[in-house]
């Protein structure tokens, strides 16, 4: 799962009730200079949720920070396929064992090699049930995953996955509990990450001074504990036995921690920020004019909804009421006025840029206001609803939209809740806390259908991935699980739609649109590019 934070660009629009002034919120000096005088490169993310655990990592900031500490063992190039990135190779006979072999030179932080095992020793603590880690219900295709985790309620019989086999120190062999072919592709999520042994304590636990200052094999290391919660910056610095490619004339790395995406838009028009992926609203209108081309907008897999408590607020548990709801979304105009443009109704529950999207596919994702009304009143759908989203991620917007549509188009009242961090309201999801519509959004993990399928409406990711609704349907479960065992890619393709014409028939959560990526960079650095994660190619950026 990689939960998005921001909706990255949004405008001001006449379908909003109120002005949009700029605040205050986060980092806002100048970053300052790092040991030896050296000003590093300058980012801005919003806090992470968690501390820094690659498997208790589950949402794009976090991530963001994470990638530029481990290097994953594929990567992906520009037709979406893997490539090997820290393995050497990754391959299979039959899609159920596969065999994974590391590339040489890559090393731990600590100037360690970088062994087999450590990928063993992550995997197995991130299944097992005892450690709840928010990833683990990734390895739920591995053999042997139900005996370390086999539900809420019951007690594992085993400590390790047995599907996982060190076979020396460069090779691991996974077997799988069914054929899944798209099992290399999954390999580049944070998830997947390996672990030192000095990562884990004599308690059997993660340890806190690890997650405060992780040892990874990528290219940057941590140079100083981060505290969360107090902390404003993680600073990094190139770690020079990395093997890979590494930036050209720069060695410090500055992650700017944010509240407010308009102080970091403001830090940025100051030369006080370098790069800022989440533009706010007072931005849209003139970024482009004070940018120039140094503002990107590109295309995005990434999708926007509402979401729904389908399992903890029964208000929510008549589809007609979900289907009301969906069709008094003005998608069109939230898109090309709130948005400028910058995204595009969202008429699937797959994202266009990946194969299996269908034009129109959702029915209910149209705009039809006199039906919604007619169709809700005959649910019997709430009087008032409660609409929860970060504030530091600029949604205050297309929420605010959304709730004027519900409320001049249903006749109810709409009371928009914004929680301080995106940390806040993962947190009240995750504990069945908060009980309202929420907003939500899914960046892909790795590119395939079935990314936008199992994490967020799967059974299995209840407890452990990002079915925040707590949606269940076994018959959706099963073609997910047809489409992965599938050995022909087309008929795979065809079982991951028929699952997906359940997501919208039912409406588990409310597509709302498709993101495009859009964000900005300072005159101090250039050849700043986003790959397929969204997450920065360090290796490419340079010094202006």
């Amino acid at each position: 799962m990689r939960v998005t934070k921001g909706a990255r660009i949004v405008a001001g629009t006449a379908l909003l009730a109120l002005a949009v002034a700029a605040c205050g919120g986060g980092a806002s000096d100048n970053g300052g200079t790092a040991a030896g005088g050296e000003t590093p490169v300058r980012m801005e993310v919003g806090e992470p949720q968690k501390l820094l655990f690659p498997q208790d990592t589950t949402e794009t900031e976090g991530a963001e920070v994470l990638a530029a500490v481990f290097s994953p063992l594929v990567r992906y190039d520009e037709n979406k396929q893997p490539v090997e990135e820290a393995a050497e190779s990754i391959t299979t006979t039959d899609s159920k064992v596969w065999t994974i072999k590391l590339k040489s030179g890559y090393t731990w932080h600590d100037g360690t090699p970088v062994k087999a095992e450590d990928y063993a020793r992550a995997w197995n603590f991130a299944a097992l049930q005892d450690n709840a880690m928010s990833s683990s219900y990734f390895f739920g295709r591995v053999e042997g995953y139900n005996d370390v985790h086999p539900g809420e309620g019951k007690t594992p019989t085993a400590k390790e996955m047995k599907g996982l086999k060190v076979v020396d120190d460069s090779t691991l062999e996974v077997t799988l509990s069914a054929p899944f072919s798209q099992f290399k592709t999954m390999l580049g999520y944070t998830a997947f990450y390996p672990l030192p042994a000095s990562a884990i304590g004599a308690d059997g636990k993660l340890s806190q001074a690890y997650g405060e200052k992780p040892i990874g094999q990528g290219m940057f290391k941590v140079d100083k504990p981060y505290k969360k919660g107090t902390d404003q910056t993680i600073e990094m610095s190139v770690y020079d036995k990395f093997p890979g490619k590494k930036p050209a004339g720069w060695t410090k790395l500055q992650f700017k921690i944010y509240t407010s995406s308009e102080t970091a838009w403001n830090d940025l028009q100051a030369e006080n920020l370098d790069i800022h992926d989440s533009l706010p609203a007072t931005a849209i209108s003139t970024a482009k004019q004070v940018l120039g081309d140094r503002y990107f907008d590109e295309p995005d897999a990434s999708i926007g909804y509402i979401g729904v408590p389908l399992k903890y607020n029964k208000d929510f548990q008549n589809v007609d009421v979900r289907k009301a709801i969906s069709m008094a979304i003005d998608r069109k105009t939230i898109a090309d006025t709130v948005f400028s443009g910058t995204r595009s109704p969202a008429d699937d529950f797959i994202n266009p840029a990946i194969p299996g999207y269908r034009q129109g596919a959702c029915t209910a994702c149209t705009y039809n206001p006199a039906e919604a009304k007619k169709l809700y009143e005959s649910a019997g759908g709430p009087k008032s609803i409660e609409l929860g989203y970060n504030a530091d991620g600029g949604h205050k917007e297309w929420i605010e939209a959304v709730a004027n549509n519900l409320r001049a188009n249903l006749g109810i009242e709409v009371t928009p809740k914004p929680f301080e961090k995106f940390q806040g309201i993962l947190d009240a999801l995750d504990a069945k806390e908060y009980k309202g519509l929420f907003r939500m959004g899914w960046s892909i993990d790795y590119p395939s259908p079935e990314n936008y399928l199992t994490p967020i409406f799967g059974t299995g990711a209840i407890g452990t991935g990002s079915n925040y609704g707590g949606y269940s349907n076994k018959d959706f479960d099963e073609l997910v699980a047809k489409g992965d065992q599938a050995t022909d890619a087309a008929e795979g393709l065809k079982l991951y739609q028929q699952a997906d014409d359940i997501l919208i028939k039912e409406l588990p959560y409310i597509p709302v649109y498709f993101y495009r990526s859009n964000f900005g960079h300072s005159t101090k650095v250039k050849n700043v590019k986003l790959n397929l994660l969204n997450q920065i190619n360090w290796a490419d950026v340079e010094k202006a």
